[in-house]
């Protein structure tokens, strides 16, 4: 099995949102990223889509986008970005999958193969531009998603099983400082961390870094030319 990632996909979600506003390089963004997915994917790899999927703010109005991901190759493994406001109950949303390809990530984890994966949404970090009182309150709570994550990764983990963590938002400030996030990918033995959320400019982040022996990959759509990252 191979394992791919792409983030930050902003589809329109039945909604007008021409993403060229944003940049001649995003016009028909999503055409460049399914010829490459299926230049790349087989139906025996996985995709990981960490967050910022689509503009709905329904998950009807998410459906028609969600389709759009079943006629490609591979197993599709989902978490929430902060426009992802379509993303409700998630009962409901893994009922409403379009077909058995698609995984949600939310509070557990699930394994293929010798992979398991989890995932959160995360949040700014201490350290960053403007955080406040009320960031503060949204990060620890993001930080108890994750625990709950990695009980759920604690008892399905065998010897011999490779950990990748998927969360929008940077776990980390652009100062590169410690965070309740890496702490926690670091007290779990994480292998690869997958985040995504910037856009333009990387502002210091790097699309592949190592920290404290784990592999951290940025693969917001834009910064990757709207291609698939290979992670393994």
């Amino acid at each position: 099995m191979k394992i791919f990632a792409v983030s930050d996909l902003h589809l329109p979600g039945n909604q007008v949102k021409p993403m060229d506003v944003f940049g001649e390089n995003w016009t028909g963004h999503f055409k460049k990223i399914r010829a490459d997915w299926r230049e790349k994917v087989s139906p025996e790899d996985a995709v990981l889509l960490a967050g910022d999927f689509c503009w709905a703010m329904t998950l009807q109005d998410a459906l028609s986008d969600l389709a759009q991901l079943s006629d490609l190759p591979g197993k599709k493994v989902l978490i929430r970005g902060n426009h992802d406001y379509w993303w409700s109950g998630i009962t409901t949303l893994r009922r409403n999958a379009p077909d058995e390809t698609f995984f949600f990530l939310q509070n557990d984890c699930i394994r293929i193969q010798d992979w398991i994966f989890c995932g959160s949404r995360g949040w700014a970090c201490p350290g960053s531009t403007d955080f406040d009182a009320a960031d503060e309150k949204i990060y620890l709570r993001e930080g108890e998603r994750f625990r709950l994550a990695f009980n759920a990764v604690n008892r399905e983990r065998q010897e011999g099983d490779k950990l990748l963590c998927m969360i929008h938002f940077p776990p980390f400030n652009a100062k590169k400082e410690s965070s309740l996030f890496t702490d926690l990918f670091e007290k779990n033995d994480a292998d690869v961390v997958v985040y995504g959320h910037l856009h333009q400019s990387m502002s210091g982040y790097a699309l592949e870094e190592y920290r404290n022996g784990i592999r951290y990959c940025l693969t917001s759509c834009d910064l990757l030319g709207f291609r698939l990252a290979r992670i393994v």
